[in-house]
């Protein structure tokens, strides 16, 4: 899991324990909201932009039911490609209410390809899960898990996240989650590092954030993978990710956000 990639990680905003399929009500967003990214990677010291990411929440139909539909897509630019080339496209719909439906991945990687699905079904207080993943240079495989508890893909996890209440938050605590990645399903988990006001170089805004870290248990031993800061406001919108990747450190920065719910109340003047 530590090449998590990008955008992807800012699912990773916030976590909790509750009983299968609940609903919760979304006050950050709604349809139409498309948010952009800038991509930089550090080489020999040096950041350099690498790419572009963008997602869009629409509300539309899935199965019959009224649901949200998300949808972000990560580009390399040219002069990445030429030394890595990277392509991640992912898909969810949720419930009006931000109960997870479906979850699909798709992602170029250097020479391979990748394909990872979540299909989630609700049973009798439980959340069912059949996981598929497929690579180029691999068979298929599909494995499943059953719990009480919630449980998450990286896009659904996001907009559900968005709608909590971070008041109560103390600095230093822990928040675990349960996520899946359409190989397996495993718990991990967050540390809140509290508040602290950043500056978008890009577009010279100023931003009142809360900041999290997201701590990946891997052979018993814990490891940093990101920190990311989101608005202090109803939006909870992230813009700014620093990932520590298998492959090097990274950064995206929010570059623009439309269709906003709410007020960016979060903006220091």
């Amino acid at each position: 899991m530590k090449q998590l990639h990008l955008l992807a990680l800012l699912l990773l905003l916030s976590a909790f324990r509750a009983a299968a399929q609940s609903p919760l009500a979304n006050t950050a967003f709604k349809s139409g909201e498309t948010l952009t990214y800038d991509l930089y990677f550090n080489w020999k010291f040096v950041w350099l932009k690498v790419g572009s990411a963008s997602m869009n929440v629409t509300e539309t139909r899935f199965r019959g039911q009224q649901a949200y539909r998300a949808y972000l897509q990560t580009r390399g630019s040219k002069q990445a490609d030429r030394y890595f080339v990277m392509r991640d496209t992912l898909t969810a719909y949720t419930t009006t209410d931000l109960v997870p439906l479906y979850y699909k991945k798709g992602a170029t990687e250097g020479k391979r390809r990748y394909r990872d699905e979540v299909f989630y079904t609700y049973d009798g207080g439980r959340c069912n899960l059949r996981m598929r993943h497929e690579r180029s240079d691999r068979e298929p495989r599909e494995s499943r898990h059953s719990s009480r508890e919630c449980a998450y893909d990286m896009i659904s996890m996001l907009l559900r996240a968005r709608s909590f209440d971070a008041s109560a938050y103390r600095t230093g605590q822990q928040i675990p989650f349960l996520m899946a990645d359409g190989k397996k399903c495993e718990r991990q988990k967050l540390v809140y590092r509290g508040k602290k006001n950043f500056k978008i170089k890009q577009s010279g805004l100023t931003y009142r954030c809360l900041v999290f870290s997201f701590v990946e248990n891997e052979d018993g031993k814990e490891e940093e993978i990101v920190t990311f800061y989101i608005t202090d406001d109803r939006n909870h919108l992230p813009v700014r990710l620093d990932m520590n990747l298998s492959f090097g450190t990274a950064k995206a920065y929010l570059t623009g956000a439309s269709g906003l719910r709410n007020p960016q109340t979060s903006l220091v003047k």
